[in-house]
């Protein structure tokens, strides 16, 4: 499938969705966004088949944070928020209520929303020269993305606090010892470590999905809330194919091959 400003390639049962606009950073234009989306559309609606999703950026930045050409003194809508509403909005709701995990591989600068972005992974991976920039206080506007959910939940109020109203660089060293990242490794190693992480959770049985819902959901949910979604899901659970696989392959004491089932 061919798009202007997304690279989508196909790595066995893993798909790479490369944001492709180089020159600015992989600034989250019209153009790369509306890419974007789509393929995240078609990755929801089964269209693109896939067990797991690594999100990258081309060039030397995963993503710059929103385009900002035009948006100066007279410019824009007047509604800062539209886009937000429109665009950027649903598509997090898409991406938190996807059936596969994401793993994101952080290069160079993510920034504004494409900070948001590199957080929606599942499991995060940076490179070394990766950095992350609440740069929203520089402009005069506020964090997107659902950052301000996010961080201080992934963080700490403290940290998000530190990282949002001082819009300082976060580098991948500070990111992994704060706990916003799950890696770091050499910038070389970055796109082989992420395909051989997304690689293993598409190896594994379809509760793998039902994980990651389960501990998005559990961040609105108290104690019992989190009981009763464990409950029910772990029905679905056990009603699958991959269920009844993992039970014979541990009574046969050999490697369990699940088909996402």
């Amino acid at each position: 499938m061919a798009y202007e400003k997304l690279k989508v390639e196909q790595d066995g049962k893993v798909v790479i969705l490369t944001l492709n606009d180089p020159a600015s950073l992989n600034a989250a234009s019209n153009e790369v966004v509306a890419d974007f989306v789509d393929a995240i559309g078609r990755i929801a609606s089964g269209e693109i088949a896939c067990r797991a999703i690594v999100i990258t950026g081309e060039g030397r930045g995963f993503c710059s944070g929103a385009n900002l050409a035009g948006r100066g003194p007279g410019g824009g809508t007047g509604d800062a928020g539209e886009r937000l509403e429109a665009v950027f909005n649903p598509l997090m709701r898409k991406m938190r209520d996807l059936a596969v995990p994401i793993v994101t591989a952080v290069n160079g600068p993510a920034a504004g929303v494409g900070c948001s972005l590199a957080l929606m992974g599942d499991i995060v991976v940076c490179a070394e020269s990766g950095y992350f920039l609440q740069a929203f206080g520089r402009i005069g506007l506020v964090p997107d993305g659902g950052s301000t959910w996010m961080l201080p939940r992934m963080i700490g109020k403290a940290r998000a606090m530190e990282m949002m109203l001082l819009a300082e660089k976060i580098p991948a060293a500070q990111a992994l010892d704060w706990g916003l990242v799950n890696r770091v490794v050499p910038d070389a190693d970055l796109m082989s470590t992420a395909i051989a992480l997304a690689k293993k959770l598409a190896d594994g049985p379809a509760s793998i999905g039902m994980i990651r819902k389960l501990v998005w959901q559990s961040l609105d949910l108290d104690h019992t809330g989190a009981l009763d979604a464990e409950r029910w899901t772990q029905k679905d659970a056990g009603s699958t194919a991959d269920f009844a696989e993992g039970v014979k392959a541990f009574l046969e004491k050999r490697p369990a091959q699940f088909t996402g089932a």
